[in-house]
């Protein structure tokens, strides 16, 4: 699977991705949509079935009360009751018929189905609202109305109705099964519940193709900016269509061409100055050697010399030898830069090669060395050297002595603290240290130190793998230089470069 599917598949997974909020969207939009229509329409084929089937048992019922009760005796026998029930339910749509009477002063009832339609079924609540007569107006010309409620025995819904005859005849109730509707009316919740479901499952899938033809050239203008990012500056998108999309490629394409571009002449320009410096140096390295040479013979006659003489040429001498430093570090400069610095790897012991730094710089008196014989390291001697000259050059001269390096393993690295005892580094000073040309003080720009020596430090140690911190101890206690390199760096070895020279002696500039 190709990284670019890989890629889409887990965008289509995050939580926040782009496409998964617009399925959820969809869904969410397209189910309250479903479910709101869907609850209307149940809601509303509800009402309308129960009303049809309400009223047509209703006025059904009404008739057969008008046409059959009426005619009863007003002292009506269980029989005469029983037989006009019988007869009412027989001719009506379906339903049970209660008629309660009075004979002699006693209750009579008679019912079309004893079984399943008696007193106890007709709710309280029902009775006394048919039994209660209704007083005369204008607007009521009835003494006694038709009352009907709907209710549930034995978990089947019914409809419970009943009104009494006006004159003293009896009370009718009628009771009629709405589980057929019941039935109708789950076979249409799941009817909607399944459109609901389609609906729902219709909506991802029109999300997922929007979200497809929406996402897939947002998706190709994050690769073609990832590319960018990594350095592929001919990257471009294809162009179509006219939407904003469209136009946002448009864009982008001339956004890489214009970086393209200033990254082109700015490449062009660092190469240019790149070569000047280190052409220079080259230049300058030959006139040098035989003004070195000079330097150190007027150097060896200066005490001959004429008093007013000698200091000019103790300050010709130092001034060289500080050309010289600076030539040599530019050409350490131009190394890195180019990338042309390699490694030359061999396996040391540190405690010898700390204390051979120190000792060819004549630094055994100012320098307390914490280091046990017998840590074996696979790194560069002389890029160690160039290291340890100046971190060890810079605490002697902006710290204070006595100068304190101490080596020791962590795992696999090789850790060396060099510590001071001076002031320590102001904190704006601090993020800078390794810059190059980068002085701490404003008002001395110049000074003995280049401003490159920590720099040319620091690229040595990441050349090997490892890295350099500085910090300031506690309670203003000095501070701490921390060199931290693999013990082993056998694989970051590369061929020698060819302006390499392994037996150059950069010293430990100190800035």
């Amino acid at each position: 699977m190709s990284d670019t599917a890989k890629r889409s598949i887990l965008a289509g997974l995050r939580w926040t991705s782009l496409r998964l909020r617009l399925l959820i969207v969809f869904a969410l939009v397209a189910l309250t949509a479903a479910v709101s229509a869907s609850g209307i329409a149940y809601w509303l084929n509800r009402e309308a079935v129960l009303t049809r089937t309400q009223d047509t048992a209703l006025g059904d019922f009404r008739r057969q009360m008008q046409t059959q009760a009426a005619s009863l005796p007003l002292q009506p026998t269980a029989v005469d009751l029983r037989d006009a029930a019988e007869q009412m339910a027989s001719s009506g749509p379906g339903y049970h018929v209660l008629l309660i009477g009075t004979r002699e002063g006693k209750p009579v009832t008679g019912s079309s189905d004893l079984d399943s339609f008696t007193k106890a079924d007709v709710p309280a609540s029902l009775q006394r609202q048919v039994n209660k007569k209704q007083p005369l107006t204008s607007a009521n010309t009835f003494e006694y109305h038709l009352f009907w409620q709907r209710t549930t025995v034995g978990g089947t819904p019914y409809l419970v109705a009943g009104t009494k005859i006006i004159g003293g005849g009896p009370a009718g109730y009628m009771l009629k099964s709405l589980d057929q509707e019941r039935e109708d009316l789950n076979s249409l919740a799941w009817s909607l519940g399944i459109a609901t479901a389609l609906a729902l499952v219709g909506s991802a899938l029109l999300a997922q193709a929007a979200a497809t033809t929406v996402l897939r050239p947002v998706q190709r203008l994050g690769d073609a900016a990832r590319k960018l990012g990594e350095g592929k500056l001919d990257t471009r998108l294809v162009v179509s269509g006219t939407d904003e999309l469209a136009d946002l490629s448009h864009t982008f394409n001339k956004a890489a061409s214009s970086l393209e571009k200033k990254v082109a002449d700015m490449s062009a320009r660092e190469e240019s100055s790149r070569r000047f410096v280190a052409d220079m140096s080259h230049e300058l390295r030959t006139p040098l050697t035989a003004i070195t040479a000079v330097a150190e013979v007027l150097e060896d006659e200066a005490d001959s010399l004429d008093p007013m003489i000698a200091p000019a040429v103790h300050l010709v001498v130092s001034e060289t030898r500080r050309l010289n430093d600076l030539v040599e570090n530019l050409m350490e400069v131009t190394r890195f830069d180019a990338g042309t610095a390699r490694l030359v790897l061999d396996t040391v012991d540190v405690a010898d090669q700390v204390t051979a730094c120190i000792d060819a710089r004549a630094w055994l008196d100012a320098v307390d060395l914490d280091a046990e014989r017998g840590i074996m390291v696979r790194l560069d001697p002389r890029r160690l050297d160039v290291i340890l000259a100046n971190l060890i050059g810079n605490a002697l001269k902006h710290g204070g002595s006595p100068v304190r390096v101490s080596v020791r393993t962590d795992e696999d690295d090789l850790v060396i603290e060099v510590r001071d005892h001076g002031p320590g580094i102001p904190q704006e000073v601090l993020p800078h240290v390794f810059d190059r040309f980068y002085k701490a003080s404003a008002s001395r720009p110049r000074s003995d130190g280049s401003g490159l020596g920590l720099s040319i430090a620091v690229e040595n140690a990441h050349i090997h793998g490892g890295d350099i911190t500085a910090s300031n101890l506690p309670d203003g206690e000095g501070a701490v230089f921390v060199l931290r390199l693999p013990r082993d760096a056998e694989r970051l070895t590369g061929t020698q470069g060819p302006d390499d020279d392994p037996d150059g002696n950069e010293k430990g500039d100190a800035t």
